[in-house]
């Protein structure tokens, strides 16, 4: 999910995509041609080539990224249950497995940003691809808990790298197309979710914990194979002064994808200054919209993976009630009831999209925490095993449409030249919300039930309070 991408991730997502909308978006052509000075720039070149094939290939590129992102954060509901049989760790120590991987993306994101400024999107990609293939191999031959949580701390500081990737791709798109591109990264998430719990049905019962680690690599190793062919972003170059490389790329992109290059002399996008307009977040006509924002982020991110964690601990808790003297993980059974409660982020994307056309972002965002207090509330005393796992996919794909509508709200709210900052302030946000959770979902789950529940519910009402305080917004999904 979004990821936390912002620079999101885990969260889901579109902090980086975000990014170069603020830029971009007075750029758009609304004819194939070229400015009287006979100049041009990279956005407008994008926006004459259109979505093709060159675009097909790069969003099955950067999907995997993705997916890789999003199983590495699922496999983390796992996690818990077969380290507790392994080496007996305590609920504390199995949240701060969760916890550590997000901390290590919050603290390497301003590395991973400059690393690509500085070498390309490219570079920092492939480095990052070979970084998490071999963290993760080493996570799975971890000797002891404390090896496996400086590898897992690892793994959360190269998984930081993936709103690069999101950088990469909002920079080769269309304006016009911006949008729904959102829309396909959150299915990709969501496809990676769903394919780690399939890998999980396969591979935990021969290979446990360990087998399972060492292979959810698997569509990131793949990808790091296929980036020998991946572009370099036109505007890093433009933006770093090598026109020629820059044009190059762009005649790629007009060849794949069948139209005419532009004639005349590439001129470089403007970049906006970051530090002034991080200052702007917080002035006096913006300070209101920008902290209701960061606690949507936050709670947004504290509750999507808490319902990821609590799934675990309920369908653990349920195998324990009837084997209470043996160290019970996951069954067969348990691996096909989280592949139907996860398959809900797609239902949940979708129906997201319908309800905003009709209501608009703000109040459909309104709605859907609602929603979610409603389901959390009903998690309190449902007991059946086919009652939770309903409850639990109503309440999955909630909060799955819940990020995707703040994914497109956030940019909308602000400034063009706000945009960039103030998404990747909010993913900042939805991080910590992610590294507080697990010690709800697990540590207080673990004695009660009823309390932590109320927690979740508590939050998704405060944030539904302070969606219905946020600015308008048009009622359409752009």
């Amino acid at each position: 999910m979004y990821y936390l991408n912002n620079e999101t991730s885990a969260l889901p997502s579109a902090a980086n995509f975000a990014q170069r909308e603020a830029h971009s978006s007075t750029l758009e052509l609304k004819t194939v041609s070229i400015n009287p000075d006979d100049t041009y720039t990279v956005q407008q070149a994008i926006n004459a080539f259109g979505f093709g094939w060159f675009h097909v290939k790069l969003s099955l590129l950067v999907g995997l990224c993705w997916m890789s992102d999003s199983m590495e954060m699922a496999i983390l509901s796992i996690l818990g249950p077969a380290l507790f049989c392994e080496w007996n760790v305590t609920k504390f120590q199995q949240a701060s497995v969760t916890t550590i991987v997000f901390l290590g993306m919050m603290l390497s994101s301003s590395f991973w940003t400059q690393l690509s400024n500085r070498y390309g999107r490219k570079s920092a990609l492939t480095l990052f691809g070979v970084l998490l293939v071999l963290y993760s191999i080493l996570s799975s031959v971890a000797p002891s808990y404390a090896w496996l949580l400086t590898l897992r701390g690892l793994v959360g500081f190269a998984i930081g790298c993936v709103p690069q990737s999101v950088t990469l791709y909002a920079e080769f798109l269309p304006t016009k197309h911006k949008g729904k591109c959102v829309v396909l990264m959150d299915c990709f998430w969501a496809l990676g979710a769903c394919f780690e719990v399939v890998l999980a049905l396969v591979i935990y019962p021969y290979y446990g914990w360990r087998g399972l680690l060492a292979l959810s690599a698997t569509p990131l190793l793949i990808f790091t194979l296929l980036s020998p062919w991946l572009s370099e972003s036109a505007r890093y170059y433009s933006y770093n002064g090598h026109n020629d490389k820059a044009i190059k790329v762009l005649e790629q992109i007009a060849h794949n994808n069948k139209r005419h290059m532009l004639m005349g002399r590439l001129m470089a996008d403007d970049e906006p200054s970051t530090t002034e307009s991080f200052r702007s977040l917080l002035s006096s006509n913006l300070y209101r919209t920008t902290i209701l924002l960061w606690f949507i982020w936050l709670a947004s991110a504290f509750c999507y993976y808490g319902l990821v964690l609590v799934t675990t601990e309920l369908l653990v808790a349920r195998n324990k009630e009837n084997n209470p003297n043996e160290c019970v993980t996951f069954m067969t059974s348990d691996f096909m009831d989280l592949l139907w409660i996860t398959l809900s982020e797609f239902p949940g994307i979708l129906i997201t999209i319908k309800v905003i056309k009709l209501f608009g972002k703000k109040k459909t965002i309104v709605l859907q925490y609602l929603v979610l207090v409603f389901c959390t509330l009903v998690l309190m005393s449902v007991t059946s095993r086919f009652s939770t796992s309903v409850t639990l996919f109503i309440a999955r794909g909630t909060i799955s449409g819940i990020f995707q509508a703040i994914y497109v709200y956030t940019p909308e709210i602000y400034p063009a030249a706000l945009r960039s900052v103030g998404v990747s302030g909010c993913s900042v946000l939805a991080r910590l919300g992610a590294m507080l959770t697990p010690f709800v979902a697990q540590v207080l789950m673990d004695s009660s039930k009823v309390q932590a529940m109320s927690t979740y519910a508590f939050v998704g009402l405060l944030a539904s309070i302070a969606c219905a305080f946020l600015p308008r917004e048009n009622v359409g999904y752009h």
